[in-house]
């Protein structure tokens, strides 16, 4: 949807005027029935003064289409300002300006197209304004069919025109090389680079012709972007999908297809547990559905198992294509209804109530996942609710299915794929630390490598050794009962986990794609960096939220990192409530320790803090000791 659009003379007048500002206004409340608040009224004509500047140019065409604030179809997010014509080569091109006001910027190292800067009242993380103006075009290139089909090409670029550029400025840094190159920056006293920029691609004026076939474009991915991501599956035995999974994957797929022809919502809920294959049906069904000409897009709350795909995916596809597949489950708070055509929900148990950093955005995120989606699936694992702010249920997204007329459908898989014993290294597991009651009592007759060892050295020295003979894929994990360094600290020079002269550090280098960064076996990761994804072999280090004490595996949230989140507003309710406060707490301390020990497919090495919890669990493997 174009919210302002008129030619470059049209733009000009409403500027001189002084109007452009109430003219967006307007629309904005006609077009999206949405008021205007003041300090974004107030951007509009400061901004749009400083492109009437860059535009006052007479060999930029009079009858170049301009557009203010374009809505992205089936997205939340819109940009500012686009410029269409055609090139010397009569081919149809708009550029892209992504408009900033911001006078100061900080590098974030080792954040990927991240950097700070004073925001919305406040100091925030932030996309690079160049990274934000290429992936909005890589958007729209992808996924618009009329410029698919026209062939046009898209020119993002980003103007900051408050903000003085300076030598070795943290807005050029190293690490945003590559989104400069595509979208480059322009700063204040660059508005003579910046019209060179608009003017060697649009030569002649098209009378906003252009904007309008990107207006009234089908969404439809492109054949690119379909073939890159089938490719991405092909030969790769990670992807393949065994006995259940192919069933499961078969129904989703003809529900989907269903909602396409009949607009009917539906909701698939599928229960598995760790290493039943929710992801790779999910990843097999993102590919197949792209390539049907959907829309359709991965989510997960948690970043690390998102972060692990897109690396994979890179080779393939540019990364601002993979971001618009991959999202968290926040970005559906403003989304108009069945905006997307399938939404594949992983680790669904991860679900908030609330989305954005201070958990103050929306209403609920399963809400509003099945409003934004024709079809919505839901892969959970209730097992793995590891934080207070975990929502994820079959009951609530019933209840939110029924409320939006959703028809519903449940599937189970059941196999155990990822243990080699199958379900019973689970149900020894669940049995062992008290989780529920199974027939599991040992070990015995189960083909699965578990040790307990006598020391963290020993867990770390095996890993080491797996990790070469297993090419990368053994990682050290450990409970959240070290607190995570203050922020600005990105090396791992310093230890954080300390046990005797025992010394490591957290993932600090390799936070977002821990599992396959090759130095990671040198860290150690905790639940959010490890949970959704899996490895042949993993050591766990138990800390003293978890002890055996009288017969019984008890818990202790406060003997929890400070840094811990994911107990947050325990104590409160400890005080209020004592029972419940520690009916939470073993729920997520188990169940946290639960995931972490089920991450590996062949082998889990366990030191523990608590001797006693030691010598307990050594009795319950119930058969010989492997050296």
């Amino acid at each position: 949807m174009l919210v302002y659009d008129g030619t470059k003379t049209d733009f000009l007048r409403s500027v001189e005027q002084d109007t452009i500002a109430y003219e967006i206004e307007q629309n904005i409340y006609e077009k999206m029935n949405r008021h205007t608040a003041r300090n974004e009224f107030r951007a509009w004509e400061n901004s749009l003064e400083y492109m009437y500047k860059v535009l006052n140019d007479n060999e930029i065409p009079s009858d170049a289409g301009i557009a203010i604030e374009y809505n992205i179809p089936q997205t939340s997010k819109r940009i500012d300002f686009l410029i269409s014509g055609y090139d010397a080569s009569e081919r149809g091109n708009v550029v892209i300006i992504e408009l900033k006001q911001w006078d100061k910027i900080d590098s974030i190292k080792g954040k990927d197209a991240l950097v700070e800067t004073y925001t919305g009242n406040a100091v925030r993380k932030v996309v690079h304004p160049s990274y934000q103006a290429w992936s909005y075009a890589m958007l729209i290139t992808d996924y618009n069919q009329s410029v698919q089909e026209r062939n046009m090409l898209l020119w993002p670029c980003a103007y900051l025109h408050n903000y003085r550029r300076k030598e070795n400025d943290p807005l050029d840094e190293e690490q945003y090389e590559t989104y400069l190159e595509d979208a480059p920056a322009f700063t204040r006293g660059q508005v003579d680079k910046l019209r060179a920029f608009i003017k060697k691609s649009v030569v002649k004026g098209d009378n906003k012709e252009f904007l309008y076939a990107i207006e009234h474009g089908k969404i439809k991915p492109s054949k690119s972007l379909q073939d890159a991501i089938a490719n991405m599956l092909k030969g790769n035995p990670e992807f393949v999908m065994l006995d259940e999974q192919k069933v499961v994957y078969e129904e989703i797929l003809n529900a989907s297809r269903q909602s396409m022809k009949d607009s009917k919502k539906r909701v698939l809920i599928v229960e598995g547990g760790p290493g039943t294959g929710k992801t790779v049906v999910a990843v097999n069904l993102l590919a197949q559905l792209t390539n049907e000409d959907q829309f359709c897009q991965y989510v997960s709350k948690n970043s690390a198992p998102r972060n692990v795909y897109q690396k994979k995916l890179k080779g393939e596809i540019r990364k601002s294509s993979i971001d618009n597949m991959f999202k968290g489950s926040g970005i559906y708070t403003d989304a108009a209804e069945g905006i997307v055509d399938t939404i594949l929900v992983d680790e669904a148990h991860r679900l908030n109530e609330k989305s954005g950093m201070f958990q103050n955005m929306g209403e609920n995120q399963i809400k509003e996942i099945i409003h934004a989606a024709r079809c919505s699936v839901f892969f959970i694992d209730e097992s793995q609710r590891v934080t207070m702010n975990d929502i994820g249920s079959v009951a609530e997204i019933e209840k939110w299915a029924n409320r939006a007329g959703a028809e519903i459908t449940k599937m189970e898989l059941v196999s155990q794929f990822r243990c080699n014993g199958s379900d019973g290294y689970l149900a020894w597991l669940d049995n062992t630390l008290d989780i529920r009651e199974t027939a599991n009592w040992d070990m015995q007759d189960i083909d699965y490598d578990i040790q307990i060892m006598d020391s963290p050295h020993d867990v770390r020295n095996i890993i080491l050794e797996k990790n070469v003979a297993s090419n990368n894929k053994a990682r050290l994990l450990a409970g959240y009962c070290w607190d995570w360094p203050k922020a600005g600290r990105n090396k791992t020079t310093e230890p954080d986990i300390i046990i005797g002269d025992f010394k490591m550090s957290w993932n600090l280098e390799n936070t977002s794609t821990f599992a396959i960064d090759e130095n990671s076996v040198n860290e150690i990761g905790c639940i959010h960096s490890s949970q959704g994804l899996e490895f042949d072999y993993v050591g766990v280090i138990i800390g003293e939220d978890l002890r055996y004490e009288d017969g019984k595996v008890v818990t202790d949230f406060t003997k929890r990192a400070k840094t811990d989140q994911s107990l947050k507003g325990i104590k409160k309710l400890h005080k209020e409530n004592p029972e419940k406060a520690q009916k939470t707490a073993d729920e997520i301390i188990k169940n946290t320790y639960r995931t972490l020990m089920t991450r590996g497919m062949k082998g889990c090495y366990v030191y523990c803090v608590d001797e006693n919890l030691s010598e307990y669990l050594k009795s319950s493997i119930g058969k010989e000791e492997k050296s």
